[in-house]
């Protein structure tokens, strides 16, 4: 019995440490803990957050960027640096490939103004015009005749000068290919006139121009030469000058 007595006492609590708990329990009853400021730590938390992603996309934007602006030089010296890649040059646009003229195709009866008064038209039968010397007047030169041959290159001339200019026109017939172009060697110098043809390609055409009248026009030996060419460039027919 007596040897129990001593872990007995040994156990039991101090009065004084009991009226201590006692009366620090009585107190925090009493106390009333203050609100947390919830609203305030999650803006923060926010802030934080929006904060580290847009560094996180400032990185990653930079790291795309840089393989497109710099390559760096091959070589294992210390020299090596980067340099700028300038864009690819684009090829330049291929030229359009030129078209050469035809002969415009016009209706039997339609009538085609090269000048004042000088006017031009064409039917099976041939070429019929005016000029301004005698507007009201219709000339004609036959294609259908006989007096041409149409199988055979050939060209006919009609001149007519009139205050200063002269207007020229004929027929063109006989050649091969697609005539083009023709080109009247006058005293003045070349003038380049037009073609018109019927529809249906009927082997012969006619051409016209208009030049200033020289002052030998009448003289002889003065007749212009007139050569049509086709579409390669070559003579479709020719008329010598006289």
């Amino acid at each position: 019995m007596t040897d129990r007595a001593p872990e007995a006492e040994a156990d039991r609590e101090p009065a004084e440490t009991g009226r201590l708990r006692d009366a620090l329990a009585e107190a925090a009853h009493h106390i009333t803990p203050s609100r947390v400021p919830l609203a305030a730590v999650q803006r923060r938390g926010r802030r934080l957050r929006h904060r580290r992603r847009a560094t996180v996309l400032g990185a990653g934007c930079v790291l795309l960027l840089l393989p497109l602006a710099f390559v760096a030089r091959p070589g294992t010296g210390s020299d090596d640096t980067a340099r700028v890649v300038p864009p690819a040059a684009s090829a330049p646009p291929s030229p359009a490939p030129s078209v050469s003229p035809t002969p415009r195709i016009v209706a039997p009866g339609e009538r085609v103004t090269a000048a004042p008064g000088f006017q031009l038209w064409l039917t099976a039968e041939g070429k019929h015009w005016t000029t301004p010397s005698m507007p009201e007047l219709e000339q004609f030169r036959s294609a259908v005749d006989g007096n041409i041959d149409r199988g055979t290159p050939g060209v006919t001339m009609q001149s007519e000068a009139s205050d200063g200019h002269t207007y020229l026109s004929g027929l063109y017939y006989g050649g091969t290919g697609t005539a083009s172009t023709v080109e009247v060697e006058t005293a003045s110098g070349t003038v380049h006139g037009k073609l018109i043809e019927l529809p249906g390609n009927p082997g012969w055409g006619a051409w016209y121009a208009t030049a200033e009248t020289g002052p030998d026009a009448n003289s002889p030996g003065s007749s212009p030469g007139v050569t049509v060419r086709d579409t390669e460039g070559g003579i479709y027919a020719r008329l010598a000058a006289r």
